[in-house]
């Protein structure tokens, strides 16, 4: 079976930018070539010299009657790759057309750019639509200035494909968006209780989303640390976390202020019931979640002392 991985989307959208990005990766790099199918043609163009470097060779097939079964394996009969990558035309339907018998489509990737996300879904929701129904993954790029809509947007493409892995990107990169309903613990509840996991996904997402967090009440295990420059009656309930692989392991945790700090050891494990603050605190050098205690008791040693984000 010949691999075939699918790059699918709207004119202006970043297919081309991330194939060339994708083609030029060592772990892309095969014996043989890379046959590369381009569909429509936009602006941004491909460099011969990295077509040559990467062994792609590149056919353009523009005619949408073209793109057939017969007419394909052809081609694949022609340049004999190693794998075929298609940069599909946004504007037809890939159900519409057969491959031929023996590609097997490895991936099916749908780039997206953000400032015309909500032209085309109002106007062509059925042609975007079959590209999101299809794809493992889904990039919307040109984010930027988007922050306010990215959580509607992500609710859009969640209703048409569950399963997607959905990455959002601006000009920094990539962002962190976290719904409430991807979260591993219930806002709804009181106190909020998190578990090994919650507590990873909650330590990362209070400094994304601080207004999530303020004046919510949260309980968890936690380690005692007392940062020698904390002012007195503020302490750290935090955790140990493997944050990249094994040699990298960190504690992680954000201020607390309890009147009986001093009564607590370090490395002691207690048990917390906080109220979350959002607060100007001097170690931060900015605003953060500053915990204030509710109860503080001890407890036994966690399952697992080292969560992991890996």
């Amino acid at each position: 079976m010949t691999s075939v991985f699918i790059i699918n989307g709207f004119l202006d959208s970043g297919k081309t930018d991330f194939i060339n990005y994708t083609i030029a990766q060592p772990y892309f790099q095969d014996r043989k070539a890379t046959l590369l199918i381009v569909c429509e043609e936009g602006e941004n163009e491909y460099a011969p010299a990295v077509l040559e470097k990467t062994r792609t060779i590149m056919e353009v097939i523009e005619d949408e009657d073209d793109f057939n079964a017969k007419n394909l394996m052809e081609l694949e009969k022609k340049y004999k790759p190693g794998r075929i990558v298609i940069e599909f035309n946004g504007m037809w339907m890939l159900k519409n057309h057969k491959l031929p018998w023996n590609w097997k489509i490895e991936q099916q990737i749908t780039m997206i750019n953000g400032a015309t996300f909500e032209s085309y879904f109002s106007n062509m929701k059925s042609l975007l639509a079959e590209q999101i129904r299809g794809s493992e993954l889904i990039i919307m790029n040109r984010c930027d200035g988007l922050d306010e809509k990215i959580a509607s947007y992500k609710r859009n493409i969640k209703a048409l494909n569950q399963g997607a892995d959905i990455i959002f990107e601006n000009k920094d990169g990539e962002m962190n968006v976290t719904l409430e309903e991807d979260l591993p613990y219930d806002l709804t509840k009181d106190p909020v209780v998190l578990d090994d996991t919650g507590y990873g996904v909650w330590y990362i997402d209070a400094l994304d989303n601080m207004d999530r967090y303020k004046g919510r009440t949260i309980e968890y295990t936690g380690m005692v640390l007392h940062p020698p420059q904390f002012p007195k009656g503020y302490f750290v309930p935090g955790r140990m976390a493997m944050t990249c692989c094994a040699e990298d392991i960190a504690f992680l945790g954000y201020a607390c202020k309890y009147d009986k700090e001093d009564e607590l050891t370090n490395r002691q494990y207690i048990k917390v019931k906080a109220k979350v603050n959002i607060e100007y605190f001097d170690d931060y050098g900015k605003e953060g979640p500053v915990l204030e205690a509710i109860s503080i008791e001890p407890t036994g040693k966690p399952k697992n002392e080292v969560i992991s984000f890996v």
